[in-house]
């Protein structure tokens, strides 16, 4: 038996299977195995001939995916944002490969992938799913494109094929911290009261993945899909927009009804009629976080044409490495003004490791 049988065994036991109390350990153990089996089909071992794949190498400030099925409108929307001409038609599988393009706005640079219709059960292989998954992993934001003429289905589905690939998104790693060990078995400690799961339940996953020694602190009411999640060790956990395209072909009470159904992250768009890809571009540069810092020369004044765009958190080196590679090693010190200053509007003394912040202005000064 195939490893694609052994998963589609897998799901149907436990479609089968009711959720109780009683039957929690067994959906566990199941849980276990199917995400070992998909981890398999999806991410083989290095070794033999390398398959086809279409990666295309990250570039710009940050990297956005958009993922769908098929004649949704990501070529369209590619084609209508950026400089980049994606092959539109009226039939599905238009793109069979990633098309890059470049988004300019805010005086940064956002590589847009338009990545081939994923369809049901790439999760399995199907389709080119595998290929989609590993760019859709590298991606920063995921915009998940919906088709407002279509089944209202479709957001729920794309968020069970990722979910089941390993994408996890709008979510935040558990607050579990799992350790090896080369002996002395299995040690769990929790500071908090596990009412999705029990230490019963996480030993046997551990047995499942052939884990013997370790040491686990669970530190917040996890369940046992995100246990499992921390022990693979792959899950990528994305931040993403729900994109809803040709609003201009449905009904005002299927509109309405939609934008009920929505969320913060919940865009509405026609690319046909260019309606709403303003609101799409704001909603890309606020769910990005990015911080636009300003370079200045001594005694001149800073360049405002030019700024240097880093996310959230970035640092001086940071900074550094926007203006030239090698700076870093050559640095002495910097002069912040701005927000992250402490004496703003005065200008702070900083090293490498200082924090910047949206619209600080920077001298770099060197050895």
């Amino acid at each position: 038996m195939g490893i694609v049988e052994k998963i589609e065994e897998i799901e149907k036991e436990m479609a089968r299977t009711q959720k109780n109390k009683a039957t929690e350990y067994h959906l566990g153990l199941l849980k276990a195995k199917l995400a070992k089996y998909r981890a398999q089909l999806l991410e083989p071992e290095k070794k033999g001939p390398k398959g086809e794949g279409f990666d295309v190498m990250k570039s710009g400030d940050a990297r956005v995916c958009m993922i769908g099925f098929p004649s949704v409108g990501k070529s369209t929307l590619l084609s209508k944002v950026t400089k980049t001409e994606s092959v539109v038609g009226a039939y599905e599988f238009t793109t069979l490969t990633a098309i890059p393009g470049v988004l300019e706005y805010e005086g940064a640079r956002v590589q847009l992938l338009d990545l081939p219709g994923i369809v049901q059960d790439a999760a399995k292989g199907r389709g080119r799913g595998r290929q989609v998954v590993a760019v859709a992993k590298t991606a920063d934001l995921i915009l998940l494109m919906i088709d407002a003429t279509k089944s209202a289905e479709q957001k729920k589905m794309l968020e069970t094929e990722l979910e089941a690939v390993g994408i996890r998104l709008n979510t935040k790693p558990p607050d579990v911290v799992f350790k090896q060990k080369t002996a002395g078995g299995i040690t769990i400690n929790n500071t908090v009261k596990l009412t999705k799961t029990d230490e019963r339940t996480l030993r046997s996953i551990l047995q499942t993945y052939k884990i013997h020694n370790c040491d686990v602190m669970v530190r917040e009411d996890i369940t046992t899909d995100e246990f499992i999640d921390v022990l693979l060790g792959t899950r990528k956990y994305i931040p993403a927009l729900t994109v809803i395209n040709k609003v201009d072909g449905v009904s005002m009470e299927t509109l309405d009804s939609m934008a009920r159904e929505g969320d913060g992250r919940t865009i509405m768009i026609s690319c046909e009629i260019d309606l709403g890809l303003d609101w799409l571009l704001e909603a890309i540069w606020a769910e990005l976080g990015m911080v636009k810092v300003y370079t200045k020369r001594r005694g001149d004044q800073p360049d405002l044409s030019d700024p240097i765009c880093l996310r959230q958190g970035a640092t001086i080196e940071a900074v550094c490495h926007g203006i030239h590679r090698g700076l870093a090693s050559h640095f002495k010190y910097a002069l912040v003004w701005g927000k992250s200053s402490k004496f703003n509007p005065q200008p702070q003394k900083v090293g490498l490791s200082h924090l910047v912040q949206d619209e600080d202005v920077v001298s770099i000064f060197t050895k």
